[in-house]
């Protein structure tokens, strides 16, 4: 079976192949820390929105720079192996740049997705997606779903 979780190594090749299939490519990003009912139906939502799904993950050390320096609970070799679990995500790959931008830009991908809970104005690589005639779609979040969320509930067990 061939791994879906890319290197930036391997990712110009695939995509390149890919785009000559005529694969309309989505790509969305984030930590996706403690796997829930959010993430999966959000993960669901962005596959349906092309043919493949590529998931860009934080590192641990990304993640640290904009969450709770207790974050991740889990590490990023445990985040990558269960999100590629999912039948809804194609490929995915770790990156530790501060925002995705690179990733996208290297991806071209047809459809940029973001939770709605960011404006557009606010979702880095928007502008880059939408100049090359891509779309960008922002998904509602599942309520009451969120990583933090299941965090406070287990200190307050």
């Amino acid at each position: 079976m061939k791994t879906k979780i890319l290197t930036y190594k391997k990712i110009s090749s695939v995509i390149r192949r890919l785009k000559a299939q005529r694969k309309r490519i989505v790509f969305t990003n984030g930590t996706f820390d403690i796997l829930h009912l959010g993430h999966v139906t959000y993960l669901q939502k962005a596959k349906a929105f092309g043919d493949v799904l590529v998931v860009g993950v934080n590192t641990d050390r990304s993640v640290k720079t904009y969450k709770d320096p207790t974050r991740p609970v889990n590490p990023e070799q445990d985040r990558i192996k269960v999100l590629t679990a999912l039948s809804c995500v194609d490929f995915a790959i770790l990156f530790s740049d501060p925002t995705p931008l690179k990733l996208i830009l290297a991806i071209q991908p047809d459809v940029l997705v973001k939770g709605a809970d960011w404006s557009l104005r606010d979702i880095v690589g928007a502008r880059e997606v939408m100049a090359w005639g891509g779309k960008v779609k922002r998904i509602p979040l599942v309520k009451g779903r969120s990583s933090t969320r299941v965090i406070k509930m287990l200190k307050l067990a």
